[in-house]
């Protein structure tokens, strides 16, 4: 669980640059931006599992899919409702909080298979 979260905070808040952060959660255009982005977890969560347990490379696989899934679902919130920061909607913190928990969940969910097959 430690490895994913680490790997969570490296690739959502060190790696994501600001065309991959605006860009996956805008009406159109948004495709290569969330791409980027969910490679960069991809690619980090693969380099982390490799090492530490590389029996279990495929979890990097399943950990992309989902995570495209959490964020595409929350780009489509936020332009279909104009959930963003700057007009200052009220389910802006909303959004991300209940993004984040997916993704931690997903962490979690993740982490105890690997630790019951392991």
């Amino acid at each position: 669980m430690l490895l994913l979260t680490f790997k969570h905070v490296i690739a959502d808040f060190v790696l994501q640059n600001s065309w991959m952060a605006i860009g996956k959660d805008q009406r159109k255009g948004w495709a290569l931006p969330l791409l980027a982005h969910c490679l960069v977890h991809f690619a980090v969560a693969l380099v982390l599992i490799l090492i530490v347990a590389p029996r279990f490379w495929f979890v990097a696989v399943i950990d992309f899919a989902i995570h495209i899934m959490v964020d595409r679902a929350k780009g489509f919130v936020a332009s279909r409702f104009g959930v963003t920061q700057e007009l200052k909607h009220p389910w802006f913190w909303t959004l991300i909080g209940v993004d984040q928990a997916l993704h931690h969940l997903t962490g979690f969910g993740l982490a105890i298979f690997m630790a019951a097959n392991g």
